[in-house]
C-alpha cells in the first residue's frame, strides 16, 4: 500500500512538471507557503530529484535504444547538408551568370547615365561620400587611421546583431560600415562618451572573405555568415529586407572593386613598348623582355578564384578547390611572372595552406575511424593532387594506427583463449589487409612512399603481438594451446603474400622470446615429472585391467609414430615395459609436436637442446638401473625398456624430427650412438658403456 501511494504520488508530481501551463515561480512558491518545515521541503526536493533520476535513466535507454537511428539519422543530415550547400552555390552561379548577362544588355545606358552623373557632379559625389563617412567614423572610438586611405568612402552601414558560430547564442549588438574597399565592424559602447556610440572591433579586406546566406530556421533567421577562414561570423539583421540588401549590396561592392582593380591594371599596362636604353648584359636583355610581356588576369574566373576557393573550402568541395588550382596552374604554366602574377599567388598560397589545414584534420586520428581506409580516399587524394604525398602518406598511416589500435582495445577478452586470438587475428590482419590495398590504390603513382608503409607495418605487427602475447603468454597458458595460436598467427600472416607483403619473419622474430620462454618452462615440467616418476620406479609391467584401455594406449603409440609397440604387448592386458619409460614416451612426443608447430629457424637450437635435456633425463635412469639392479630377472626387463628407449623411441624422434625441420639432428644421433646398449645374455653382468 505504501509503494502504490509513493507511485501515485510521483506520477501526480510527473504529471504536474509536465504540464504546458506549469510556472516553475508559482509552483516554489505555493510550495514554500504550504510547507509547514525545512523537512517537508527537503521531502519534496528529493523527489523531485528522483524523478529527474529516472528521466535520466529513461532517456539514457532511449538513446541506447535508438543509437543506431541516431547514427543513420546524422549521415542522412550530414549528406542533405552538403547537398543543400552544393545547391546553394549553383544557385548563386546562376544567379551571378544572369546578372552579368543583365549588367552586359544595360552596360551602354549605365555607362551613358554615369559619365553624366560624373559630368554634373564630379566632386560634390565623391566628398559627400567621404564627408558622410568622416562623420560616421567620429562616433567609433579607435579609427582615426580609417580615413587615411584616399578615395574610400561609405557603401552601406547598419545596426547588427551577432551571434555564436558553435552555440547559435546572441554574442553582442555592432554596427557595419560597408565601404568601398573593406567592412569595418564596431561594437556598441554601453557607457557612451559624448558623441562616441562605437568601439573599434576589425577591419576586412573585401577580398578577405567570402559571404554566405544562412537559410531561416525559426526562431534563428534573417541571418548572413561571413566566412574569413580558419574563421567566420554570423549576423543577424532587423528583417528579411535589411539582410537582402546587405547581401546585395556586398555582394555589388566587392565585384565593383574587382573591376576597379581589373581597369586600373589595364591603364597601368603601356600600349607601346618603351625605349630602353642599351645594355651589354645579357641579363638585363632577359628581364627587360620578361617586363614586356604580361599576363592577361582580367578574366573573370580568375578574378573570382580566391572567392571561389573560399567558398569550396567552406562547402567541403576539397575536389572543386583542387580543380581550381590545377586550373590556375595550367594556365600560368608558361606565362611570365610579374607583379600582379605574384600577388595573385600570394592570395591563392594563403586558400592552398587553408585547405591543407582542412585536410589534414580530415585524417587526424581524433576524427572518426569508423569508415575504414576508404574513409580517407578523398583526403588523401586531394593532398596528393597538391603536392603532399608525403605528408598524405604520413597522415593516412597515423590514422590507421589509431584505427587498428582501437579496434584491438575494443576487443571483448574470451575466456578461452584460442577464441580470443582467431577473432584478434581477423580483426588485425583483415585491417591490414584493407590498409595495405587502400594505400596501393592511393599511392600507386608515390613508390617513394612504400618504404613508410613497409616500417608502418612492422610497428602494426608489433602493436599486434602485444596484445597476443599478453593473451598467450603472460598467461601462462599451456604449450598446446601455444602452439595452436601461433600456428592460427602464421596462417593469417601468410595471407599477406598474396599483395606481396610477408611479414612472417617480422612476426617469428617479435614472438621469438615468448617462444622460447615458453618452450623452456615446459621442458622443465617434464623433467621434473619425469624425474618424480624415477624417484618411484619399481621396475614392473604395466597392466591395464581392460582391452579399451589397451586399445587406447596402442591408438596414442601410434599417434605418436611409435609402429612398433605391438611387440611389446602381451595376454590379458599387459605391457611389458614400465609405466616410466610409456609415460616419458607420450610426454616427450607431445612436446616434440608442439616444438615442430612453433619453429622457425632461430628456434632451432633451442627445440634441439630441450629435446636432449628431456632425452638425458630418462637415459641417465636407465643407465644408473642397469648398474644398480642385483636380480637378474629384474635386469633383463630393464634392458627389455632400455631396448626399446634406444631402438624404438629416440630413431622415431629423430626421424619426425627432420621431417619437421628440413635437416637431421645430429645432437640426439651422438646421443643416442654414445649409449649403446651392448647385447650380451641376460644372465649375465650387463651394461651400457
Amino acid at each position: 500500500t505504501v509503494k502504490r501511494e509513493m507511485a501515485d504520488t510521483a506520477n501526480r508530481l510527473r504529471k504536474q512538471l509536465e504540464s504546458p501551463n506549469f510556472d516553475p515561480q508559482n509552483y516554489v512558491k505555493q510550495l514554500s507557503q504550504q510547507s509547514d518545515g525545512d523537512r517537508d521541503l527537503q521531502e519534496h526536493r528529493q523527489k523531485i530529484q528522483n524523478l529527474a533520476d529516472e528521466t535520466a535513466q529513461n532517456l539514457k535507454k532511449n538513446v541506447y535504444k535508438n543509437y543506431r537511428q541516431f547514427i543513420e539519422t546524422a549521415k542522412e543530415i550530414s549528406y542533405l547538408e552538403s547537398e543543400m550547400y552544393q545547391l546553394s552555390h549553383i544557385l548563386t552561379e546562376q544567379k551571378s551568370i544572369m546578372e552579368s548577362i543583365t549588367q552586359t544588355l544595360l552596360s551602354t545606358d549605365k555607362d551613358e547615365a554615369a559619365k553624366e552623373m560624373l559630368a554634373a557632379f564630379p566632386k560634390e559625389t565623391e566628398e559627400l561620400k567621404q564627408r558622410t563617412l568622416t562623420t560616421l567614423l567620429e562616433k567609433v572610438e579607435g579609427c582615426k587611421n580609417i580615413m587615411e586611405t584616399p578615395g574610400r568612402y561609405l557603401v552601406y552601414n547598419g545596426d547588427l546583431l551577432e551571434y555564436d558560430v558553435d552555440n547559435m547564442s546572441q554574442i553582442q549588438k555592432v554596427h557595419a560600415f560597408l565601404m568601398n574597399d573593406c567592412l569595418l565592424i564596431a561594437t556598441w559602447l554601453p557607457n557612451r562618451r559624448g558623441a562616441v556610440r562605437y568601439k573599434y572591433n576589425a577591419l576586412y579586406d573585401l577580398d578577405s572573405f567570402a559571404i554566405v546566406n544562412v537559410k531561416d530556421n525559426p526562431p534563428m533567421k534573417d541571418m548572413f555568415k561571413i566566412l574569413m577562414f580558419p574563421d567566420s561570423r554570423i549576423f543577424q539583421a532587423e528583417n528579411s529586407k535589411i539582410k537582402k540588401e546587405w547581401l546585395e549590396i556586398l555582394d555589388e561592392t566587392k565585384k565593383n572593386k574587382a573591376v576597379k582593380e581589373r581597369h586600373k591594371k589595364e591603364e597601368e599596362t603601356p600600349n607601346s613598348p618603351v625605349r630602353q636604353e642599351v645594355s651589354n648584359n645579357p641579363f638585363d636583355e632577359e628581364e627587360a623582355m620578361g617586363l614586356q610581356e604580361t599576363v592577361d588576369l582580367s578574366l573573370e574566373w580568375i578574378q573570382e578564384l580566391p572567392e571561389d576557393l573560399d567558398v569550396c573550402i567552406a562547402q567541403r568541395d576539397f575536389e572543386g578547390a583542387v580543380d581550381l588550382l590545377d586550373k590556375l596552374n595550367e594556365y600560368l604554366k608558361d606565362q611570365p611572372v610579374n607583379q600582379a602574377v605574384k600577388e595573385l599567388r600570394v592570395k591563392v598560397d594563403e586558400r592552398v595552406r587553408q585547405l591543407t589545414e582542412v585536410l589534414v584534420f580530415e585524417l587526424s586520428p581524433d576524427r572518426s575511424l569508423r569508415g575504414g581506409p576508404k574513409a580517407t580516399r578523398r583526403a588523401v587524394s586531394q593532398l596528393i593532387r597538391l603536392g603532399q604525398s608525403t605528408k598524405a602518406c604520413e597522415l593516412f598511416l597515423k590514422n590507421r594506427a589509431a584505427a587498428v589500435q582501437t579496434a584491438i582495445r575494443q576487443l571483448r577478452i574470451e575466456g578461452a583463449t584460442l577464441l580470443y586470438i582467431h577473432k584478434l587475428c581477423n580483426i588485425f590482419f583483415t585491417s591490414l589487409l584493407e590498409t595495405a590495398k587502400e594505400f596501393e590504390m592511393d599511392f600507386a603513382g608515390n613508390t617513394g612512399c612504400y618504404s613508410a608503409f613497409v616500417v608502418w607495418s612492422r610497428s602494426a605487427m608489433r602493436m599486434f603481438v602485444d596484445a597476443f602475447s599478453k593473451q598467450v603468454f603472460d598467461s601462462k597458458e599451456n604449450l598446446s594451446t601455444a602452439a595452436e595460436c601461433v600456428k592460427v598467427a602464421k596462417e593469417h600472416c601468410m595471407q599477406l603474400s598474396e599483395i606481396g607483403l610477408d611479414l612472417t619473419f617480422t612476426l617469428q622474430s617479435l614472438l621469438v622470446k615468448d617462444i622460447k620462454a615458453a618452450l623452456h618452462s615446459y621442458k622443465e615440467i617434464i623433467i621434473e615429472a619425469t624425474k618424480h616418476r624415477n624417484s618411484e620406479e619399481m621396475w614392473r609391467k604395466m597392466n591395464l585391467m581392460t582391452p579399451e584401455a589397451l586399445g587406447k594406449l596402442k591408438e596414442e603409440m601410434r599417434n605418436c609414430g611409435v609402429g612398433s609397440f605391438e611387440q611389446y604387448t602381451g595376454d590379458d592386458c599387459w605391457v611389458n615395459l614400465s609405466y616410466t619409460i610409456v609415460a616419458f614416451t607420450k610426454q616427450m612426443m607431445a612436446f616434440l609436436e608442439e616444438g615442430l608447430k612453433l619453429y622457425f629457424p632461430e628456434l632451432h637450437m633451442v627445440l634441439l637442446e630441450s629435446l636432449r635435456e628431456i632425452i638425458l633425463v630418462a637415459v641417465q635412469h636407465v643407465d644408473y638401473s642397469l648398474r644398480c639392479e642385483q636380480e637378474t630377472e629384474k635386469k633383463a626387463f630393464i634392458v627389455q625398456n632400455a631396448s626399446f628407449l634406444y631402438e624404438t623411441v629416440l630413431p622415431v624422434v629423430e626421424k619426425r624430427f627432420e621431417e619437421g625441420v628440413g635437416k637431421p639432428a645430429k645432437q640426439l644421433q651422438e646421443l643416442r650412438n654414445g649409449s649403446r646398449l651392448m647385447r650380451v645374455n641376460p644372465d649375465s653382468t650387463t651394461s651400457l658403456v
